[in-house]
């Protein structure tokens, strides 16, 4: 399957508009927006803790913010297999860390969650986007979502975040992706939450193989068809690492093109540990599209 036309086609996609939250809507046709990762974890994969004190957090933020960030995104739990994180330990993590950024930054805050208790409790203290791996598999999450006027981000994962999966089997990768995400917006539509508030990643390295998740890439304009605006979060994954032979630490150029290439084949959300970086691709892609789609400068 070739992409060839997909580039062309983001030029004249038409007008799409994004609701972060209860009134905050951005005009996202062109230009992507950057979400700034902030992991409130000891074991993230690629900070490994170095953030987990809490003034290392807040400057972490701060850095986010002076770079460019339009989103920030806070997780209390790798997605991956590791140590159990209760839900108060969760709890713990992430509310007073929302609540921090509330205070300090005028930005939308997405909690990186697959719990609704902890999705409903974020939304107490300030947080607006539900950012969901297990593609709304707990009942409460979108009740919550929908009870504090959120957006959402609907993933595809195989089996289940934190769950092992070597070796995953798809008969239709892209078709199999596709059809799961239809399904998960369609069921945050029917809880009440607006389409222009339901975002979908298709959950790049979550039940999937390097190869899997290099497809998926490539084929990230056929999710547009669904009608909901793009999230990609490529950033330092293990499919890149495995595509340039590069550590966790070494992927940062790697992560750029994966970027350049997810927004001229449309997406639109770009969650990212490198924010500065993130931001220049979505720029200069901006500028391009807009050139390309005959926008005055």
């Amino acid at each position: 399957m070739t992409h060839t036309a997909a580039p062309a086609a983001a030029c004249t996609v038409g007008q799409v508009i994004v609701e972060l939250g209860a009134g905050n809507v951005r005009d996202i046709s062109h230009r992507a927006l950057v979400m700034g990762i902030l992991n409130r974890t000891p074991d993230s994969f690629y900070d490994n803790g170095r953030f987990w004190g809490f003034d290392d957090f807040l400057n972490l933020a701060e850095g986010h913010m002076s770079q460019g960030a339009d989103i920030l995104d806070v997780g209390g739990m790798r997605a991956g297999p590791g140590p159990e994180v209760t839900l108060a330990e969760e709890l713990d993590r992430i509310c007073d860390s929302v609540a921090a950024l509330r205070q300090r930054f005028d930005v939308p805050i997405a909690v990186d969650t697959f719990r609704g208790d902890v999705a409903r409790a974020a939304f107490v203290a300030g947080a607006c986007i539900g950012n969901d791996i297990s593609g709304f598999a707990d009942p409460t999450y979108l009740p919550a979502c929908v009870e504090h006027d959120a957006a959402v981000v609907a993933t595809h994962v195989r089996l289940g975040p934190r769950i092992p999966d070597p070796a995953p089997n798809y008969r239709d990768l892209l078709g199999e992706v596709g059809t799961f995400l239809g399904i998960r917006a369609a069921w945050a539509e029917a809880a009440g939450i607006p389409r222009n508030r339901i975002m979908v990643d298709a959950g790049l390295d979550l039940g999937k193989t390097p190869a899997m998740s290099a497809a998926l890439l490539r084929g990230s304009d056929q999710l547009l068809g669904l009608g909901y605006p793009v999230f990609l979060s490529a950033s330092n994954k293990g499919f890149l690492g495995e595509l340039v032979d590069a550590a966790v630490d070494d992927r940062v150029q790697a992560t750029w093109a994966a970027h350049a290439l997810g927004v001229g084949l449309g997406c639109r959300i770009l969650r990212s540990h490198d924010v500065r970086g993130a931001r220049r691709v979505a720029d200069v892609m901006a500028s391009l599209l807009e050139t390309c789609a005959g926008v005055p400068a």
